[in-house]
């Protein structure tokens, strides 16, 4: 009787449901609170179904569930809460993946850390590309595999009990206590894990963080195609025979921005393309470098995602060493990787350089023949032997139109890897896909880094490849008009709040392809002590925001993006994209994302009125 009510109530739901949950790729951070991530949503909803409300009214006010739907998203939340319903579990239990094989290396992660075995047990077959040798070997990971005839076989142990289960029904799980984490993976949706048991509470944030920084969850449009399987039992449909064609228009639109001949690779998203990125270059070091330190070199203010990942990617590994690399508010990158790199030269490892360019949230670019002359100078070991020659791991998001890599341009002759988040200009905010590139001189590169992010099973979607076989052509021309918007702006704020320090590329460098359409802004503040003047300028960036928003609502957004297709983001890196990074590293600045379709006067007239209320 309580899953035919559950069943009843999310129809009405899916039929009611805002067309924002489905289309969105970032959410409003004005009602969002990240330590109550899919649980306050949760917690609403839950109140909705008790008095039976699915209106859309009520589910548009409902609070966000996560602010990016890389991390989850309203129709992922609800997809959990039903089967917990169904299940008679928590939804705190269960946690979709787009990927079919990251819930399984969540837990293997969190067992090595604390030194537990684990038994992985199926019945019918596992992926092709789930390699139990590869993630022993190069993950660290340590398990055993066993094929059973029914679920029944498996017995109770100390260590931690994994069991696969492949199946269109991906919703509906057989549970037995003996089996402490079931998956449910379909082939074209992704899967679906849950949690069995008190003792295995502590694994849920392990996961959900794995799902955070390493992969995706599953897909809005994958999601709501398993729950509309729950509801109605209909067949779920093979990827249509344009696959093929969109996966070629991609690829040569890739080619053709960054105007490199290798072959490109995509991923489900920005991260999921880094993970395999780093992965794959930590798999061609232990076989071509045996017994050498690894050392990945991140700036520790940049892009929190990027600074975690590196972080917990060494946390498995004595081998691997995480740097610091300063790069913004006064520190020169170029000095810092000459410093950075005659320094793991001299202890004999091997150098992962990852920087943005332009650098995040500030938008500075170094002196780029400089940084090229940096990457590509000799160094010897403490024994005068030639040191390792660094791989440069280049996040072009800001600028995906410059050329870096092609046969002639600057980083062409530096072993160079670089990537972009899809979710920004290559599709105008539309999917999360992401891609990367590479140069002549690291082709060789590109085999190891395809193999994780298959592993990983974090290629990118069917229709995320239709998405950005769309959109890519036009990435260019959106660049420019989204660039002249923001130069405008930006002219405007110097005329009317002078004493503001604005981040921003120079004529100079636009001139050159830096032409970004995103800026920080320093807002001028008041007090007797730095510690009143913080505190001013906090309340001062959260007012703007505020002010912008309730003014423009239909076009002004507090979330975290870039490259979208219409109206201006405003957010506030320390609190949004910098969430995981030190607290010192932090920058309370407002960074605001213009767009080429804006009512710029609105906003110009918005903006002039706070600067006279200040």
């Amino acid at each position: 009787m309580q899953s035919n009510t559950v069943l009843t109530y999310i129809k009405d739901v899916i039929e009611n449901m805002p067309k924002d949950w489905l289309n969105l790729t970032t959410h409003r951070l004005d009602i969002y609170d990240e330590e109550l991530a899919k649980s306050q949503f949760l917690e609403q909803l839950e109140i909705l179904f008790d008095t039976n409300n699915s209106q859309s009214s009520a589910l548009n006010e409902l609070p966000t569930a996560y602010d990016y739907i890389r991390l989850g998203h309203p129709l992922s939340c609800v997809l959990e809460w039903v089967v917990a319903k169904l299940n008679n579990s928590k939804a705190e239990n269960i946690i979709s993946f787009s990927s079919k094989t990251v819930p399984v290396l969540s837990v293997l992660r969190k067992n090595l850390l604390i030194n537990k075995n684990t038994q992985i047990f199926y019945i019918d077959e596992l992926p092709d590309f789930f390699d139990p040798d590869v993630i022993q070997h190069i993950y660290g990971y340590k398990f055993d595999v066993k094929k059973i005839n029914s679920i029944q076989e498996i017995p109770e142990l100390d260590d931690s009990t994994i069991f696969i289960s492949q199946r269109d029904d991906i919703c509906n799980f057989d549970l037995i206590s003996n089996v402490d984490f079931f998956i449910n993976i379909h082939p074209d949706l992704g899967s679906l894990i849950l949690v069995n048991g008190e003792q295995n509470k502590s694994y849920i944030s392990e996961i959900q963080h794995v799902r955070r920084r390493e992969t995706i969850a599953m897909t809005p449009a994958n999601t709501l195609v398993a729950l509309n399987y729950l509801l109605e039992k209909t067949t779920i449909d093979s990827p249509n025979n344009a696959i093929e064609t969109n996966k070629t228009l991609v690829l040569n639109s890739i080619k053709h921005i960054t105007d490199t001949t290798v072959e490109p690779l995509v991923g489900s998203s920005g991260l999921s393309m880094q993970y395999a990125i780093v992965m794959g270059l930590v798999h061609h070091a232990l076989e071509n470098h045996k017994g050498k330190a690894i050392k990945i070199i991140v700036p520790p203010n940049c892009y929190g995602g990027t600074n975690d990942q590196a972080r917990r990617v060494a946390a498995c590994s004595d081998t691997i060493e995480v740097m610091d690399l300063p790069v913004d508010g006064g520190k020169d990158m170029v000095q810092s990787i000459d410093l950075v790199l005659n320094k793991i030269a001299d202890e004999d490892a091997i150098p992962y350089i990852i920087a943005e360019i332009p650098t995040n949230p500030r938008v500075e670019v170094p002196d780029l023949i400089k940084l090229k002359d940096v990457l590509s100078k000799e160094r010897k070991t403490k024994n005068n032997e030639t040191a390792i020659d660094p791989v440069f791991i280049l996040d072009q998001t800001f600028c995906p139109n410059v050329h870096f890599l092609g046969k002639y341009e600057i980083l062409s002759s530096v072993r160079t890897i670089a990537y972009v988040s899809g979710s920004k200009f290559p599709s105008g905010g539309k999917c999360t896909a992401g891609y990367c590139v590479a140069n002549n001189k690291s082709e060789a590169l590109m085999k190891k880094i395809e193999l994780h992010l298959r592993l990983c099973d974090n290629e990118a979607t069917n229709l995320q490849m239709e998405i950005l076989a769309k959109q890519l052509p036009s990435m260019n021309q959106r660049i420019h008009d989204a660039y002249k918007n923001t130069r405008e702006f930006v002219n405007y704020i110097n005329d009317i709040l002078p004493e503001a320090k604005i981040n921003f590329v120079s004529e100079e460098l636009a001139n050159k392809g830096f032409t970004p359409s995103v800026f920080s802004l320093d807002l001028p503040t008041k007090g007797n002590t730095d510690e009143e003047k913080e505190t001013y300028k906090r309340a001062l960036n959260l007012k703007l925001i505020n002010l912008m928003i309730s003014e423009i609502p239909n076009e002004s957004k507090f979330c975290v993006s870039y490259g979208q297709l219409k109206g201006c983001y405003w957010t506030i890196p320390a609190t949004s994209t910098q969430g995981t990074t030190k607290e010192d590293d932090k920058d309370y600045i407002v960074r605001v994302a213009l767009s080429a379709n804006l009512d710029f006067e609105l906003h110009k007239k918005v903006f002039s009125s706070f600067v006279k209320s200040i």
